[in-house]
């Protein structure tokens, strides 16, 4: 895994016992779920206006706020991005229709 994506882990972890005063992502916490998910939500937004502009500079940009937000929502829901990428291997090689046929929801 990314080393940037394991200190980020680590960091995000951290932040959960931080004062939500002097931390934006303690505050998130502070803030519950709602709050993390309506980031996420907001992030997603600007990334598809990012790439629907095609700007490539606000891509990237727009992406890595909603990679961070979601490692938050991991982290608040005690998940690791390892997790992720696990199911992520899993999934190499296989066609997303048997992938998708396989799924037990």
């Amino acid at each position: 895994m990314s080393d940037v994506l394991n200190r980020l882990a680590d960091l995000l972890e951290e932040r959960k016992s931080a004062d939500p005063q002097s931390s934006y992502v303690a505050k998130l916490y502070a803030k519950g779920v709602d709050s993390i998910l309506k980031k996420i939500g907001e992030e997603a937004a600007e990334t598809i206006i990012a790439a629907k502009d095609g700007d490539a500079e606000k891509i990237i940009y727009e992406t890595a706020d909603l990679w961070f937000h979601s490692l938050i929502m991991l982290a608040n829901a005690g998940l690791h991005p390892q997790d992720v990428l696990d199911e992520l291997a899993r999934r190499e090689g296989l066609s997303g229709l048997v992938e998708k046929a396989q799924r037990k929801d």
